[in-house]
């Protein structure tokens, strides 16, 4: 079984203006809600893949109801908590010549509420994945990844982590199975810039002695690396096509990748098809179809 977990989910709403005009009405030419959350969009895309996860996270109020109520429309399994205090978050995106974000920051959870999420948690067997993805809510510890791990410690569990800084630093000693910070996220971490692929190399391989066995850093534009388990380098471009959303396409890149684990393709391939998912999702409006997926595959590696 694949969880996902996404402890901040929100109801995304999607603005689409001509330009914006700061300090004036502005009128939008068309609008779109969908369920959003790191975690949340590795199951969307799973699911697209052909691939059955459960979202995990918390939930409340009647954006939480609409968030679940979106995710089984479209055939993705839930089981998340529902919070008795408190609305799930809903954030905006704007979308002019430029993309902007405004994310709220979400209901209040209790003691007793994250308990319930770590027995949860506890049900995860052997030969199950377990992904993190996001930021978390600012009521819960700031180590909450790492308490995860370590209830998992021991347990062969196939454990993925994309999240920031001093929230993915922590998980590291636990070994995760991926991890997969991006440029920006990267150059937070060690301080310095990531200019081209051979830095991305370089501090991906520091965090591998740190504890992480497969690292994938996208750069954007530039593609993405990867340094897999064994030392091998392998890196990606990106088509020229005219980008349309950069929203999710890391975590397409996240479902990929585990895509091509559950099948039992090696790294070199699961990188492929991880780097397929990106570029798909960048050149789609919303989530990328698996017939895009495809065929941006064919195209990338023929």
């Amino acid at each position: 079984m694949i969880y996902t977990l996404t402890l901040n989910p929100s109801l995304d709403y999607t603005v689409h203006l001509d330009r914006f005009a700061e300090g004036l009405t502005n009128r939008s030419s068309a609008e779109e809600y969908s369920a959003g959350g790191k975690g949340i969009n590795v199951s969307v895309i799973l699911r697209e893949l052909g691939f059955n996860s459960t979202a995990l996270g918390f939930t409340a109020g009647f954006t939480g109801e609409e968030i679940e109520r979106r995710l089984k429309d479209i055939g993705v399994k839930t089981d998340f908590i529902r919070l008795q205090d408190g609305i799930s978050r809903i954030n905006i995106k704007l979308k002019t010549a430029q993309e902007s974000e405004i994310n709220a920051k979400g209901p209040a959870i209790r003691p007793q509420e994250l308990h319930r999420l770590m027995e949860k948690i506890n049900a995860v067997q052997n030969g199950d994945t377990l992904v993190m993805a996001g930021s978390i809510p600012g009521t819960l510890p700031n180590n909450i990844y790492e308490m995860i791990l370590q209830k998992l410690d021991g347990r062969m569990v196939r454990t993925v982590v994309d999240a920031e800084k001093d929230l993915l630093l922590r998980t590291l000693p636990y070994r995760p199975f991926l991890i997969k910070p991006n440029r920006q996220e990267l150059s937070e971490i060690f301080s310095a810039e990531v200019k081209d692929h051979n830095d991305a190399v370089l501090y991906a391989k520091q965090l591998q002695e740190r504890g992480a066995q497969n690292v994938i850093v996208s750069l954007g534009s530039e593609g993405a690396v990867m340094v897999d388990t064994s030392g091998k380098v392998y890196g990606s471009g990106v088509l020229k096509e005219t980008v349309r959303n950069t929203v999710g396409a890391g975590d397409s890149m996240v479902a990929g990748f585990i895509a091509g684990c559950e099948q039992n393709y090696d790294a070199e391939h699961s990188f492929r098809l991880a780097s397929a998912c990106g570029n798909a999702a960048a050149f789609s409006e919303g989530f990328a179809s698996a017939a895009t997926i495809s065929n941006v595959y064919r195209q990338l590696y023929g």
